[in-house]
């Protein structure tokens, strides 16, 4: 079973890499939902799910809000879209994040099995996907996404530099 399994994610992962067109106007709207969560004192992270050319999932964080540390951006969004297509599995989907996904959130996606995660800004802090470390990197992982950084980078790094001297002048 498990040979036939890594035999499956070797094709998966050989094929010829997905670009989309959209991934600015995704991420734009990523970034409305980062902005939402500056708004609300959290901080800016926003992410979109797309399936199909149609946003089928959305979130910002709301850790603070909830009192939930696992109330990220990409988990609220991946709880939505599984919920559009009555499926924990999220094949053929591309996320949109703001911010380069942390170690809980990475290893969400690779359950929800998502085809592709495209970030604005990279975290070196806590960023799973090579920011800190890289998930994907662990040879008995069985899905890897295909993963694309900094679009919009700049602008997100932006938003989120401009929160965190907001938070210290205040």
């Amino acid at each position: 079973m498990q040979k036939a399994l890594q035999k499956r994610n070797r094709e998966i992962n050989s094929k010829k890499r997905q670009t989309s067109p959209y991934d600015q106007q995704f991420m734009r709207e990523a970034l409305e939902f980062a902005r939402e969560a500056a708004q609300a004192g959290e901080v800016p992270v926003g992410c979109v799910i797309v399936k199909d050319g149609q946003i089928i999932g959305v979130g910002r964080n709301r850790s603070i809000e909830d009192n939930d540390p696992s109330a990220h951006a990409e988990v609220i969004a991946i709880r939505q879209a599984s919920q559009a297509l009555e499926n924990y599995r999220l094949t053929g989907c591309t996320l949109y994040v703001t911010l380069e996904p942390c170690a809980m959130c990475a290893g969400l996606i690779a359950h929800a099995r998502l085809s592709r995660v495209v970030f604005g800004a990279r975290d070196e802090k806590t960023g799973a996907y090579g920011g800190s470390f890289d998930l994907q990197a662990a040879a008995r992982l069985n899905h890897r996404v295909q993963v694309d950084s900094g679009v919009c980078g700049k602008e997100a790094a932006q938003l989120l530099t401009d929160f965190f001297e907001e938070k210290r002048r205040a």
